[in-house]
């Protein structure tokens, strides 16, 4: 028994080192699809910075991070001294200034590392984006240099327990007491929460029903009246902390008001526009380094005699793969230059291009769990830990059924 488990043992490690001398000869592009094909000169520039940060800091330490649940604060602040804290916020406070197709190139490049920590980046480049857009000069100067450094980490603020793809119905209220505001509800599924210094909560200001009522506020961390529920215990995305936000007659300033009463729903759709783009971009990278390690694998992997790529019914699944990666791919970089364009379709394209790159993304990667056997269900390799992160994908900022609703009520117009 002990000599079988050796042989076992041993086996693993000759497949799991002839794989690294693989990766060792190989960039992250030498493969169909190749990420960079139809880029600029500087989205290829932007594209390697970020891959070279994603190999340095984050993947070899990926793993760890999400065994250990822990949330990489320091590595996210060395990323936005690359520009990553506010990529399409301004550059006069500090901002790097790009567009949302420059965004979703970088963010795709970070997630091959890490798809848990590189969505979080999503989230607080999504919260710093909205006061950027929204904010008042005096809103954006006094919390943009803090966020766009990631000394400080936002989190955006918009499910509730009862209230969730029904966005408009949600019931945490927000009522005028002289100049505050006095909150009280709930919030759920909130990333970053109990961490985060900075909350973009969606509340209801007015006594309409449905989103004309709902309006955004900036709520700092140690506001009175603030309080965490526990950290959520979840299947995927163990590196950021999850937790419920609870406000009982917590008193915000008026000041902290981001844009107008009654336009919160609005700030909140629009900032799901640019989010939606991102976790598509979010699933693509992970996606793409499951197609890489499942090439690998069947090159060193021998059934019957022969490698694995030698049979046809690997090579058309492979096949298959790749076209739906590219596909994906095409998809979320047109619909981010839809977005940039100001297009006023671009929230359809957007709704196709997340629906479609995070189901296919998804099935890639389960794929590639696939090929790997039963080595791909143990967490000695990266697989299963793509596959947990993903699958969330089409749960949050807009679920499946969502995004096929978008779709379907833009079809039945007769205009």
């Amino acid at each position: 028994m002990i000599s079988g488990l050796f042989k076992f043992s041993n086996k693993r490690n000759v497949l799991q080192n002839a794989t690294k001398l693989i990766l060792q000869r190989r960039t992250f592009f030498n493969i169909v699809p190749n990420p960079s094909v139809g880029l600029t000169e500087d989205q290829k520039q932007f594209q390697s910075v970020a891959l070279d940060f994603a190999q340095e800091k984050m993947k070899p330490f990926a793993e760890k991070w999400d065994k250990e649940e822990y949330f990489p604060r320091e590595v996210m602040r060395e990323a936005a001294e690359l520009g990553f804290g506010g990529i399409y916020v301004k550059e006069d406070v500090g901002g790097s200034g790009l567009s949302r197709l420059d965004a979703s190139i970088i963010i795709e490049a970070l997630a091959s590392a890490d798809v848990s920590t590189t969505a979080f980046i999503s989230i607080h480049n999504m919260c710093a984006g909205l006061i950027d857009i929204y904010g008042t000069e005096e809103q954006r100067q006094k919390f943009l240099p803090s966020l766009v450094s990631m000394e400080k980490i936002a989190s955006y603020c918009l499910t509730e327990p009862g209230s969730g793809s029904d966005a408009g119905s949600l019931s945490t209220k927000a009522v005028k007491d002289g100049d505050h505001y006095i909150l009280n509800g709930s919030k759920a599924f909130i990333s970053g929460g109990g961490d985060s210094e900075v909350y973009l909560v969606m509340v209801r200001t007015g006594a309409e029903k449905g989103p004309k009522g709902i309006s955004c506020l900036l709520v700092e961390k140690d506001t009175p009246g603030l309080s965490f529920g526990k950290k959520e215990e979840k299947l995927g995305w163990n590196t950021q902390p999850t937790r419920a936000l609870i406000f009982e007659d917590c008193r915000v300033p008026i000041g902290n008001l981001i844009g107008k009463e009654g336009q919160g729903f609005s700030i909140a759709m629009n900032a799901l526009n640019g989010g939606r783009i991102n976790i598509g971009a979010c699933s693509l990278g992970g996606a793409q380094s499951c197609l890489v390690a499942a090439r690998d694998h069947v090159k060193v992997r021998k059934q019957f005699n022969q490698p694995l790529e030698h049979f046809q019914a690997v090579q058309f699944k492979m096949a298959d793969m790749a076209t739906k990666l590219h596909a994906s791919r095409i998809m979320i970089r047109n619909a981010a230059a839809m977005l940039d364009a100001k297009d006023p379709s671009a929230h359809v394209y957007i709704a196709m291009a997340k629906l479609f790159a995070c189901d296919e993304c998804f099935k890639v990667t389960d794929d590639s769990l696939q090929l790997f056997g039963g080595y791909g269900y143990l967490k000695d390799y990266p697989v299963e830990r793509y596959l947990r992160d993903l699958r969330v994908h089409r749960i949050l900022e807009g679920s499946d059924a969502v995004m096929r609703l978008i779709i379907s009520r833009e079809l039945s117009k007769d205009e």
